[in-house]
């Protein structure tokens, strides 16, 4: 597809920045004391683990599709972008207490063997706000006018803030049943504010009119909500062998994403506390995972999840459509909504 040929292409020049950004942070680190240049070399290693770089190649092509070229002061934008983006993905690691991210270990469990859990857990706390201010840093640092540079940076700290909240009510579901109403609330401000984040970022660098600037927060909220329904979807109704990991996370740690929620309003009242019974079960065995997923697939909820999913990659595409985006870019993010679309039939 045109979005994994265009991540590819830019994808190795953020990662050549990232690279060597890491490379000058490390030795810098060092003078201050080795262990926090290794701790630094750990962080360098995981963020530039193998991945698709979805954050900062969505900023880069936008801010392309209207500056119409790539520099070194975008590149380096890309950097703080990923900074931003590992810093979320650093906490949220530690607090589903995951174990795997991209085939190898979460940050948190790092230092485990070494030291202890109780030392890697605070590393991993500590190193991911330091990895935001960072971002912050590298951000104001990339030299394009200061009036620009103002709005990104009340953008990454506003929806920073809307992000970290997200999440404390995303924790706060796994002890209440939230309505769909109270779970839009929570999305966003979750995958809807990250996309916000990176595509605005590049489309105000890049100076978009103010009226495109207007149809790219709607679409990017509207690629949010598509991407994290088929984002929990996936994370219950993969195989092992798609995932990369075992499926049935969201289950066992009780959270809610939506097509719990709708379960909960649609099935029969003996369904829903067999579901209850499974729902924050932390030995979920496969019997029970694939019995969950059956009173999902029999309320209607999966097929209503997926509707609503595919409702917003429309207006998402619609929305884009409409803007004074290069041809390029407009078919790189049409071609992702698309994607996320027609992932939805994989999983049943």
């Amino acid at each position: 597809m045109v979005w994994e040929k265009l991540l590819d292409q830019y994808g190795k020049l953020i990662d050549k920045r990232l690279d060597e950004f890491f490379s000058k942070l490390v030795e810098e680190k060092r003078t201050y004391h080795p262990f926090i240049g290794d701790l630094y070399s750990e962080v360098a290693k995981y963020v530039l683990r193998k991945g698709k770089r979805l954050a900062s190649c969505s900023t880069l092509l936008t801010y392309k599709g209207y500056a119409g070229e790539v520099g070194d002061q975008i590149l380096d934008i890309c950097v703080g972008v990923e900074l931003f983006r590992h810093s979320i993905l650093i906490h949220d690691d530690l607090v589903d207490q995951d174990e795997l991210r991209r085939g190898d270990k979460t940050f948190h469990k790092l230092f485990s063997k070494a030291y202890d859990d109780r030392f890697s857990e605070g590393a991993a706390i500590f190193i991911g706000n330091a990895m935001y201010a960072l971002g912050l840093q590298t951000i104001r640092g990339a030299n394009f006018p200061q009036e620009k540079t103002s709005k990104v940076l009340q953008l990454f700290e506003n929806d920073y803030r809307g992000v970290n909240e997200s999440q404390v009510l995303d924790l706060l579901f796994e002890f209440k049943s939230p309505d769909v109403e109270e779970w839009r609330t929570m999305a966003s401000r979750r995958a809807a504010v990250l996309f916000k984040t990176t595509i605005l970022t590049g489309a105000i660098l890049g100076g978009a009119p103010e009226q495109d600037i207007h149809l790219l927060e709607e679409a990017a909220a509207h690629i949010g909500y598509a991407f994290d329904i088929q984002d929990d979807i996936i994370d219950t109704f993969a195989s092992e062998e798609q995932y990369g990991r075992p499926p049935g996370g969201d289950l066992r740690h009780g959270k809610k994403p939506l097509y719990v929620v709708q379960t909960m309003k649609l099935a029969g009242e003996k369904e829903l506390e067999a579901l209850k019974g499974i729902v924050g079960k932390e030995s979920l065995t496969r019997e029970e995972l694939e019995a969950a997923r059956e009173v999902i697939r029999k309320s209607g909820a999966l097929g209503a999840a997926k509707d609503e999913s595919r409702r917003h990659a429309k207006a998402a595409k619609e929305l884009i459509a409409r803007t004074s985006l290069s041809d390029e870019t407009k078919e790189f993010l049409s071609s992702f909504i698309t994607y996320v679309e027609q992932s939805l039939d994989w999983y049943k």
